[in-house]
């Protein structure tokens, strides 16, 4: 299974505010794994920078005056991502930027309802607790220490770790995988796409050999009629 890994940074909060996107982050995944194929690019977002927002990634006008303009990149980064469910800490405030942008250069809008929302899987595991990038990265033991202000390409870094410890650490196909039979509906509840519940158990490999089977047999016989084993086997 492909799925990338998603960052924006950002003038502002809104784009309808004419906010517009300097940075963009993305690292793919193979089967929970980082592949090494990285998405990176700063943007010109044509418009000056907000002192809040640098305050937060620190990309400010002069540095970002000689970078392509989005629609300069759009048909990469949409080649990049395509095919691929996207993994977003708060998907709803990335994928409404980048929407705002795909539609400028006419590319197809992303759908919020099939990327995976790290930051909702969060707080369905933890109820209460921090679920700031930077609090999952405590939680589970990521170094985070480099980040002094926010970077779309190393907050993916840090997030892709994140989210393989959400979805069952170094195992992440146990217990966690939905059902092939699932419905919709119990795919869309789980973050793997269905609930824990549904997966089939796996069928396991005797390592007996023939040899301890006949003992054990054996032993099960003498313990007479009244033995456990005979009420459970």
């Amino acid at each position: 299974m492909r799925e990338i890994v998603l960052d924006t940074e950002t003038t502002g909060l809104d784009p309808a505010e004419g906010h517009r996107i300097v940075e963009i982050g993305a690292v793919e995944l193979l089967n929970f794994l980082p592949t090494g194929r990285t998405f990176h690019v700063y943007i010109n977002p044509q418009r000056d920078m907000p002192a809040e927002a640098l305050a937060v990634h620190g990309l400010d006008t002069a540095f970002l005056a000689d970078k392509p303009v989005f629609a300069a990149i759009a048909d990469d980064f949409a080649a990049f991502i395509d095919g691929a469910r996207l993994v977003i800490h708060n998907a709803a405030f990335d994928i409404r930027f980048l929407n705002a942008e795909l539609s400028r250069t006419g590319h197809a809008s992303l759908r919020l309802q099939e990327a995976i929302d790290t930051l909702m899987v969060a707080r369905q595991r933890f109820p209460g607790s921090p679920a700031s990038l930077d609090a999952l990265c405590r939680r589970f033991g990521v170094d985070a220490s480099v980040r002094v202000k926010h970077g779309a390409l190393l907050d993916c870094e840090l997030l892709a770790e994140v989210y393989l410890e959400l979805v069952g650490g170094r195992q992440p196909d146990f217990a966690l995988a939905p059902s092939p039979d699932a419905t919709p509906a119990q795919r869309q509840d789980h973050p793997l796409g269905g609930p824990i519940g549904d997966r089939p158990r796996a069928s396991l490999v005797s390592r007996l050999s023939a040899a301890e089977a006949e003992a054990h047999a054996a032993m099960v016989t003498a313990l007479g009629e009244g033995a456990i084993w005979k009420k459970i086997s």
